[in-house]
Protein backbone atom coordinates (compact mmCIF):
# COMPACT_ATOMS: atom_id res chain seq x y z
CA UNK A 1 0.00 0.00 0.00
CA UNK A 2 1.33 3.43 -0.69
CA UNK A 3 1.26 6.51 2.25
CA UNK A 4 1.96 9.83 2.33
CA UNK A 5 5.46 10.17 4.69
CA UNK A 6 7.83 13.27 4.62
CA UNK A 7 6.24 14.67 1.86
CA UNK A 8 7.04 11.54 -0.74
CA UNK A 9 4.72 8.52 -1.51
CA UNK A 10 6.33 5.43 0.49
CA UNK A 11 5.20 1.97 -0.43
CA UNK A 12 4.74 -0.17 2.67
CA UNK A 13 3.79 -3.46 3.83
CA UNK A 14 2.54 -3.80 7.65
CA UNK A 15 1.51 -7.34 8.92
CA UNK A 16 -1.02 -5.40 10.95
CA UNK A 17 -1.77 -4.51 14.67
CA UNK A 18 -2.97 -7.66 15.73
CA UNK A 19 -6.57 -8.86 17.20
CA UNK A 20 -8.58 -5.73 18.81
CA UNK A 21 -7.44 -4.69 21.87
CA UNK A 22 -3.98 -6.35 21.31
CA UNK A 23 -0.76 -4.16 21.92
CA UNK A 24 1.91 -5.47 19.35
CA UNK A 25 5.37 -4.41 19.43
CA UNK A 26 6.40 -2.95 16.50
CA UNK A 27 9.51 -3.99 14.41
CA UNK A 28 10.33 -1.29 11.55
CA UNK A 29 12.99 -3.25 9.10
CA UNK A 30 14.55 -1.01 6.50
CA UNK A 31 16.37 -2.27 3.66
CA UNK A 32 19.80 -1.85 1.99
CA UNK A 33 21.13 -0.15 -1.11
CA UNK A 34 18.74 -0.54 -4.42
CA UNK A 35 16.69 -3.18 -2.32
CA UNK A 36 13.26 -3.63 -2.22
CA UNK A 37 11.32 -4.47 0.75
CA UNK A 38 10.32 -7.83 -1.34
CA UNK A 39 14.21 -8.84 -0.66
CA UNK A 40 13.46 -9.13 3.49
CA UNK A 41 13.71 -13.03 4.00
CA UNK A 42 9.69 -14.18 4.63
CA UNK A 43 11.11 -16.24 7.00
CA UNK A 44 12.36 -13.84 9.06
CA UNK A 45 9.48 -11.74 8.46
CA UNK A 46 6.50 -14.51 9.59
CA UNK A 47 8.83 -15.36 12.90
CA UNK A 48 8.52 -11.84 13.88
CA UNK A 49 4.52 -11.86 13.58
CA UNK A 50 4.76 -15.25 15.44
CA UNK A 51 7.07 -14.05 18.02
CA UNK A 52 4.00 -11.16 18.78
CA UNK A 53 5.49 -8.53 16.86
CA UNK A 54 3.26 -6.02 13.98
CA UNK A 55 6.08 -5.84 11.39
CA UNK A 56 6.40 -2.96 8.82
CA UNK A 57 8.40 -2.97 5.67
CA UNK A 58 9.05 -0.27 3.33
CA UNK A 59 10.29 0.31 0.11
CA UNK A 60 13.36 3.54 0.59
CA UNK A 61 12.73 6.37 -1.51
CA UNK A 62 14.53 5.74 -4.96
CA UNK A 63 13.74 2.25 -5.27
CA UNK A 64 10.78 -0.05 -6.11
CA UNK A 65 7.37 1.23 -5.80
CA UNK A 66 8.12 4.63 -3.74
CA UNK A 67 8.90 8.16 -4.94
CA UNK A 68 11.22 8.23 -7.60
CA UNK A 69 12.98 11.37 -7.97
CA UNK A 70 13.39 11.68 -11.47
CA UNK A 71 13.64 15.19 -11.54
CA UNK A 72 17.50 14.85 -9.90
CA UNK A 73 19.03 13.08 -12.95
CA UNK A 74 21.84 11.10 -12.79
CA UNK A 75 24.55 11.48 -10.90
CA UNK A 76 28.17 11.25 -11.82
CA UNK A 77 29.14 8.43 -9.79
CA UNK A 78 33.01 8.56 -11.06
CA UNK A 79 33.57 12.14 -10.55
CA UNK A 80 31.76 12.00 -6.82
CA UNK A 81 34.24 9.04 -5.69
CA UNK A 82 36.76 10.57 -6.76
CA UNK A 83 36.60 13.44 -4.82
CA UNK A 84 35.27 10.88 -1.46
CA UNK A 85 38.69 9.49 -2.12
CA UNK A 86 40.26 12.47 -2.10
CA UNK A 87 38.38 13.13 1.73
CA UNK A 88 36.35 15.83 -0.11
CA UNK A 89 32.62 15.36 1.11
CA UNK A 90 30.11 14.42 -2.16
CA UNK A 91 27.30 16.20 -3.34
CA UNK A 92 24.27 14.38 -2.64
CA UNK A 93 20.84 15.05 -4.10
CA UNK A 94 19.44 13.65 -0.51
CA UNK A 95 20.79 12.27 2.78
CA UNK A 96 20.89 9.27 4.83
CA UNK A 97 18.91 11.49 7.45
CA UNK A 98 16.08 12.47 4.59
CA UNK A 99 15.65 8.58 4.16
CA UNK A 100 15.75 8.10 8.18
CA UNK A 101 13.19 10.83 8.14
CA UNK A 102 11.05 9.01 5.53
CA UNK A 103 11.38 5.82 8.37
CA UNK A 104 9.99 7.46 11.03
CA UNK A 105 7.35 9.24 8.56
CA UNK A 106 6.11 5.84 7.94
CA UNK A 107 5.75 5.21 11.59
CA UNK A 108 3.61 9.12 11.23
CA UNK A 109 1.85 7.73 8.71
CA UNK A 110 0.29 4.62 10.67
CA UNK A 111 0.26 5.73 13.69
CA UNK A 112 2.61 4.37 15.93
CA UNK A 113 5.04 6.09 18.08
CA UNK A 114 7.83 3.95 18.89
CA UNK A 115 8.97 0.76 17.09
CA UNK A 116 12.27 -1.62 17.01
CA UNK A 117 14.06 -0.53 14.05
CA UNK A 118 16.39 -3.02 12.22
CA UNK A 119 18.43 -2.10 8.76
CA UNK A 120 20.57 -4.16 6.68
CA UNK A 121 23.48 -2.79 4.89
CA UNK A 122 22.67 0.93 3.53
CA UNK A 123 19.37 0.37 5.92
CA UNK A 124 21.44 -0.01 8.88
CA UNK A 125 23.21 3.09 8.14
CA UNK A 126 19.47 4.62 8.25
CA UNK A 127 18.26 2.58 11.04
CA UNK A 128 21.45 4.74 12.68
CA UNK A 129 20.36 7.75 11.37
CA UNK A 130 16.53 7.33 13.11
CA UNK A 131 18.27 6.54 16.31
CA UNK A 132 20.23 9.49 16.23
CA UNK A 133 16.99 11.61 14.56
CA UNK A 134 14.19 10.26 17.02
CA UNK A 135 16.08 8.21 19.86
CA UNK A 136 12.27 8.94 21.47
CA UNK A 137 10.64 6.33 18.62
CA UNK A 138 13.44 4.06 18.60
CA UNK A 139 12.94 0.93 21.26
CA UNK A 140 16.25 -0.64 19.93
CA UNK A 141 18.38 -0.08 17.05
CA UNK A 142 19.65 -3.40 15.05
CA UNK A 143 22.09 -2.86 12.33
CA UNK A 144 22.99 -5.93 10.14
CA UNK A 145 25.74 -5.95 7.85
CA UNK A 146 26.27 -2.31 7.50
CA UNK A 147 28.80 0.03 8.86
CA UNK A 148 29.87 3.26 10.77
CA UNK A 149 30.82 5.16 7.72
CA UNK A 150 34.21 5.90 9.47
CA UNK A 151 37.11 6.88 6.72
CA UNK A 152 40.03 4.12 7.33
CA UNK A 153 38.00 1.27 7.50
CA UNK A 154 38.14 -2.00 5.24
CA UNK A 155 37.22 -1.65 1.62
CA UNK A 156 35.28 -4.66 0.04
CA UNK A 157 37.50 -7.09 -1.43
CA UNK A 158 38.62 -6.73 -4.74
CA UNK A 159 36.84 -9.80 -6.33
CA UNK A 160 33.73 -7.54 -4.85
CA UNK A 161 35.11 -4.42 -6.51
CA UNK A 162 35.72 -6.20 -10.10
CA UNK A 163 31.79 -7.35 -9.77
CA UNK A 164 30.59 -4.40 -9.04
CA UNK A 165 31.61 -2.65 -11.57
CA UNK A 166 30.57 -5.11 -14.50
CA UNK A 167 27.36 -4.00 -15.73
CA UNK A 168 24.40 -6.48 -17.21
CA UNK A 169 24.42 -7.05 -20.94
CA UNK A 170 21.02 -5.70 -21.15
CA UNK A 171 18.07 -4.55 -19.26
CA UNK A 172 16.09 -8.04 -20.23
CA UNK A 173 14.79 -9.44 -17.49
CA UNK A 174 17.14 -12.87 -18.23
CA UNK A 175 19.96 -10.66 -18.42
CA UNK A 176 19.32 -8.54 -15.18
CA UNK A 177 18.86 -12.15 -13.47
CA UNK A 178 21.99 -13.29 -14.78
CA UNK A 179 24.04 -10.26 -13.72
CA UNK A 180 22.42 -10.21 -10.40
CA UNK A 181 23.11 -14.15 -9.45
CA UNK A 182 26.26 -13.54 -10.50
CA UNK A 183 27.28 -10.46 -7.97
CA UNK A 184 25.09 -12.42 -5.30
CA UNK A 185 27.33 -15.25 -5.75
CA UNK A 186 30.51 -13.25 -4.93
CA UNK A 187 28.86 -10.93 -1.72
CA UNK A 188 27.23 -14.06 -0.56
CA UNK A 189 27.56 -16.23 2.48
CA UNK A 190 30.22 -19.09 1.75
CA UNK A 191 28.45 -21.25 4.96
CA UNK A 192 25.21 -20.58 3.84
CA UNK A 193 24.84 -21.07 -0.51
CA UNK A 194 21.40 -20.26 -1.17
CA UNK A 195 20.68 -22.54 -4.38
CA UNK A 196 21.05 -20.49 -7.59
CA UNK A 197 17.02 -21.65 -8.55
CA UNK A 198 16.28 -20.08 -5.23
CA UNK A 199 18.15 -16.90 -5.76
CA UNK A 200 17.19 -16.35 -9.44
CA UNK A 201 13.49 -17.05 -8.42
CA UNK A 202 13.93 -13.34 -5.62
CA UNK A 203 16.29 -11.80 -8.07
CA UNK A 204 13.09 -12.13 -10.80
CA UNK A 205 10.73 -10.87 -8.44
CA UNK A 206 12.67 -7.80 -7.55
CA UNK A 207 12.97 -7.07 -11.35
CA UNK A 208 9.39 -7.45 -12.59
CA UNK A 209 8.64 -5.19 -9.42
CA UNK A 210 10.63 -2.16 -9.68
CA UNK A 211 14.18 -2.09 -11.54
CA UNK A 212 15.46 0.99 -11.21
CA UNK A 213 19.19 1.44 -11.58
CA UNK A 214 19.52 5.49 -11.51
CA UNK A 215 17.91 5.57 -8.18
CA UNK A 216 20.28 3.39 -6.47
CA UNK A 217 22.93 5.51 -8.30
CA UNK A 218 21.56 8.55 -5.83
CA UNK A 219 21.10 6.53 -2.91
CA UNK A 220 25.09 5.56 -3.48
CA UNK A 221 25.85 9.38 -3.16
CA UNK A 222 23.64 9.63 -0.10
CA UNK A 223 25.92 6.94 1.58
CA UNK A 224 29.09 8.53 0.57
CA UNK A 225 28.02 11.89 1.57
CA UNK A 226 26.80 10.69 5.10
CA UNK A 227 30.82 10.97 6.57
CA UNK A 228 29.53 12.68 9.94
CA UNK A 229 27.75 9.87 11.15
CA UNK A 230 30.45 7.78 12.78
CA UNK A 231 31.44 10.98 14.65
CA UNK A 232 27.85 11.12 16.44
CA UNK A 233 27.41 7.21 16.94
CA UNK A 234 28.54 7.97 20.40
CA UNK A 235 25.13 9.74 21.05
CA UNK A 236 22.98 6.49 20.43
CA UNK A 237 21.60 5.61 23.89
CA UNK A 238 18.77 3.06 22.69
CA UNK A 239 19.37 -0.54 23.14
CA UNK A 240 21.76 -1.86 20.54
CA UNK A 241 22.68 -4.78 18.44
CA UNK A 242 24.99 -4.96 15.64
CA UNK A 243 25.39 -8.14 13.47
CA UNK A 244 28.05 -9.37 10.80
CA UNK A 245 29.40 -11.59 9.28
CA UNK A 246 32.47 -12.46 9.78
CA UNK A 247 32.91 -13.69 5.88
CA UNK A 248 31.28 -10.43 4.60
CA UNK A 249 33.81 -9.47 1.16
CA UNK A 250 31.33 -6.43 0.75
CA UNK A 251 31.67 -4.78 4.01
CA UNK A 252 34.18 -6.35 5.83
CA UNK A 253 33.51 -7.70 9.85
CA UNK A 254 35.60 -4.90 11.23
CA UNK A 255 33.03 -2.55 9.99
CA UNK A 256 30.54 -4.29 12.61
CA UNK A 257 33.29 -4.11 14.97
CA UNK A 258 33.80 -0.72 14.50
CA UNK A 259 30.26 0.33 14.76
CA UNK A 260 29.45 -1.69 17.75
CA UNK A 261 32.55 0.26 19.24
CA UNK A 262 31.32 3.63 19.07
CA UNK A 263 27.71 2.77 20.92
CA UNK A 264 27.94 2.89 24.05
CA UNK A 265 26.35 -0.86 25.59
CA UNK A 266 26.06 -2.50 22.01
CA UNK A 267 26.33 -6.36 21.35
CA UNK A 268 27.98 -7.58 18.92
CA UNK A 269 26.74 -10.80 16.91
CA UNK A 270 29.71 -12.40 14.59
CA UNK A 271 28.46 -14.99 12.59
CA UNK A 272 30.83 -17.78 10.95
CA UNK A 273 30.50 -18.10 7.36
CA UNK A 274 27.65 -15.22 6.74
CA UNK A 275 29.21 -13.20 3.81
CA UNK A 276 26.23 -9.90 2.95
CA UNK A 277 23.31 -11.72 2.43
CA UNK A 278 20.59 -13.23 4.53
CA UNK A 279 19.92 -17.28 3.64
CA UNK A 280 17.67 -19.22 5.40
CA UNK A 281 20.80 -20.80 7.62
CA UNK A 282 21.86 -16.96 8.74
CA UNK A 283 18.41 -15.95 9.45
CA UNK A 284 17.60 -19.24 12.14
CA UNK A 285 20.95 -18.02 13.72
CA UNK A 286 20.19 -14.97 13.93
CA UNK A 287 16.14 -15.06 15.17
CA UNK A 288 17.09 -16.33 18.75
CA UNK A 289 19.20 -13.07 19.75
CA UNK A 290 17.42 -10.81 17.68
CA UNK A 291 14.16 -11.64 19.49
CA UNK A 292 16.11 -11.99 22.92
CA UNK A 293 17.32 -8.16 22.07
CA UNK A 294 13.68 -6.97 21.30
CA UNK A 295 12.14 -8.48 24.59
CA UNK A 296 15.10 -7.00 26.61
CA UNK A 297 14.72 -3.68 25.22
CA UNK A 298 10.90 -4.18 25.56
CA UNK A 299 11.52 -4.96 29.51
CA UNK A 300 13.52 -1.81 30.22
CA UNK A 301 10.77 0.45 27.88
CA UNK A 302 8.08 2.31 29.66
CA UNK A 303 4.79 -0.06 29.30
CA UNK A 304 2.59 3.27 28.16
CA UNK A 305 5.62 4.60 25.34
CA UNK A 306 4.47 2.08 22.31
CA UNK A 307 0.70 2.69 23.39
CA UNK A 308 1.23 6.51 23.16
CA UNK A 309 -0.25 9.37 20.92
CA UNK A 310 2.27 10.75 18.49
CA UNK A 311 1.34 14.29 19.58
CA UNK A 312 3.75 13.43 22.74
CA UNK A 313 6.31 12.11 20.33
CA UNK A 314 9.12 13.66 17.32
CA UNK A 315 7.34 14.33 14.22
CA UNK A 316 9.28 14.05 11.15
CA UNK A 317 9.21 17.31 9.36
CA UNK A 318 10.49 17.41 5.68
Amino acid sequence: MKIRANNIDIEVHDTGPGAPGEIRPVVLLIMGLGMQLVAWPQTLVQALVQAGYRVVLHDNRDVGLSHRFDALGKPNLVWQGIKYKLGLTPRAPYSLSDMAADSVGVLDALGIAAAHVVGASMGGMIAQRVALLAPQRTLSLTSIMSTSGARGLPPPRPEVLRALLKRPADHRPASLVAHYVKLFKVIGSPGFVTPESELSERILRGVERGFYPVGTMRQMLAVMADVTRAAQLSRVRVPTLVVHGKADPLVPYPCGEDTARRIAGAQLLGIEGMGHDLPPGVVTLLLPPLLAHFKQADVGAAPERAAAPLSSHFTSKS
